[in-house]
Order: structure tokens, then C-alpha cells, then sequence
């Protein structure tokens, strides 16, 4: 279904219509996959912990224990720190759901932003010009405009028919043809 994403435009006489004039409409279709779930894996190699001296009230004891965690992701710099326990081991743990929190959020932005930019392409500015396809019911045809291919028998098309199979085959052709053709030009 992903050629299917696109401006698609129909050109049709309607019964209302009294003196047989075509209207052409248009549809935009947006295919985007399922969104998964974010499976976020910290890698302990990607940490630098430090630990310190906690700052502000609590008595000697905060001159006197290093019980405030300051945990560094390497690969992103994203910081978080923790010194609300007395304990070392209870700020650690905080600090990690912070960090956790803090780079699930990253991912989620990242996966969200994707899914726009896909659907943005898809989409375009919805005019008519940027057509991926006419469905021509009074001539009985459908072109496909990415690949300059045009398919009779509108009504068999429309049914999933063989015409459907020809045309995803020729889409996927188009599709590698490209692709081949963009790596090739990142070489050069």
C-alpha cells in the first residue's frame, strides 16, 4: 500500500449534472506505518557516573558523604542528576529513571517527527498538480503519473483486478530503479 500515498484525482460526470460537464476532485491518501512501541535499551558502557557532595540543608552529614549522582549519556550529553536521598544507591536509581525518562522522550520526538515528515511528503500542498493518479470514469481509464502508464477498464482497476498487480509491479520497479539511481549519484 505505500505507492498508494498521494494525491489522487477523479474526474467524473454526476447525476446532478445537467449538462454533462466533467468535475475533477481531488483526495489525498497518507500511508504511514503502525507506530511500535519504543523498546529503549541503556547500554552501561554509554554512562559516566560520577558522584559528589550533596549541596544545601541536611547537617554534617552533607559534608561529609558523597551521596549526590550526576549520570552522563555519552552518546546523547544528555545529563541527570539526583542528591534528594541520603543514599547513594537510592539517588543512582532516580537518576536512571530520569535518564530513562529523559531519553524515551528523545526517541518519542524522533519517531513522532518521522512519522511527519512521511506524512508531510505524502501530503504535499494537495493541489492538483502534484496528482500520483486520475481515475477518468468517463473515458474509462486510470494513469498513473509517476510511471506515465495509463490502465482501460477503469471498473476492473477499481476491483483489485489484474490491472492493480501490473501497476504495484511497475510502481516497485520505479521505486528500485530510483533508489538504485540515488545511490549511485552519492557516489559520484
Amino acid at each position: 500500500m505505500k505507492f498508494e500515498g498521494g494525491v489522487h484525482r477523479v474526474q467524473r460526470v454526476p447525476r446532478t449534472e445537467k449538462q454533462g460537464r466533467t468535475h475533477t476532485s481531488t483526495v489525498t491518501v497518507t500511508i504511514l506505518p503502525q507506530p511500535t512501541e519504543i523498546n529503549l535499551v541503556i547500554n552501561p558502557k554509554d554512562l559516566r557516573i560520577d558522584t559528589k557532595r550533596a549541596s544545601g540543608a541536611g547537617g554534617q552529614h552533607v559534608n561529609t558523604t558523597d551521596s549526590a549522582v550526576w549520570i552522563v549519556h555519552l552518546p546523547t550529553g544528555i545529563v541527570s542528576e539526583c542528591q534528594q536521598e541520603r543514599s547513594q544507591l537510592k539517588n543512582k536509581e532516580m537518576a536512571m529513571k530520569k535518564l530513562r525518562a529523559k531519553l524515551y522522550s528523545l526517541q518519542l520526538e524522533e519517531e513522532t517527527s518521522k512519522q511527519y515528515n512521511a506524512r508531510k511528503i505524502q501530503i504535499g500542498t494537495k493541489g492538483r498538480s502534484e496528482k500520483i493518479r486520475t481515475y477518468n470514469f468517463p473515458q474509462n481509464w486510470v494513469t498513473d503519473h509517476r510511471i506515465n502508464k495509463s490502465f482501460h477498464d477503469l471498473e476492473t482497476f477499481m476491483q483489485g483486478e489484474y490491472l492493480l498487480d501490473e501497476l504495484v509491479q511497475s510502481l516497485k520497479d520505479c521505486a528500485n530503479y530510483e533508489s538504485l539511481v540515488e545511490i549511485i549519484s552519492k557516489k559520484v
